[in-house]
């Protein structure tokens, strides 16, 4: 479907290079995007085969490449961009729970308390189905301190039932966050959007 709306976009132009008699070369166009969205990814598809590196990180794509899609189409892959400044700091959480940033400049316990107490009040069958938990409804009212009081008991009840755990029994918090972020980005805790329509009033 890419192939054929870049050709039915480029119509017009590929009309007048032969009317002139000549002969209309391959498409260029840019992939762009934030990192680790699957720009890469999405050019493997198009291209039916591995020609660009692909991860589960942001940052693998360093260099620009060009990769061709059949005879008609040739896309730029490009390093993934993000914006010099965040007007909305939810944009950038956001942006740092579906891994577009570099964890290890973040703080992933903290990021994966936020990101509990949101599947918690959104998406609770997931987490009840995913770590076998029975969830306490303890912070739904806006409470900070009873969301926070909550989402520390969650990853606790999450280290304790995926074995992240550090001798004597305590939980393994930092172990027990990157497994929580990693069963969210890779989808393991099911289909989910951090975005959700605004409710009229």
């Amino acid at each position: 479907k890419i192939t054929a709306a870049s050709q039915e976009l480029m119509q017009a132009k590929i009309e007048r290079m032969k009317r002139r008699g000549m002969r209309p070369r391959a498409i260029r166009a840019m992939v762009a995007g934030v990192p680790n969205v699957g720009k890469s990814t999405l050019i493997n598809s198009l291209a039916h085969r591995r020609a660009a590196v692909t991860g589960d990180r942001p940052g693998v794509t360093k260099a620009l490449q060009w990769v061709k899609v059949g005879k008609s189409l040739e896309l730029l892959d490009t390093p993934g961009v993000l914006w010099p400044k965040f007007e909305d700091q939810a944009v950038g959480e956001r942006l740092a729970l579906i891994g577009s940033m570099n964890d290890e400049i973040l703080n992933r316990e903290k990021m994966a308390l936020s990101l509990l107490v949101f599947i918690g009040e959104n998406y609770p069958e997931a987490l009840e189905k995913r770590y076998q938990l029975t969830l306490d409804t303890a912070g739904a009212d806006g409470d900070a301190q009873a969301s926070l009081h909550s989402a520390l008991a969650l990853l606790e009840a999450v280290c304790k039932s995926r074995g992240c755990l550090k001798k004597g029994g305590e939980p393994e918090y930092e172990k027990g966050a990157a497994l929580v972020l990693d069963d969210f980005r890779s989808g393991r805790l099911g289909r989910m959007t951090l975005e959700l329509p605004k409710k009229e009033a």
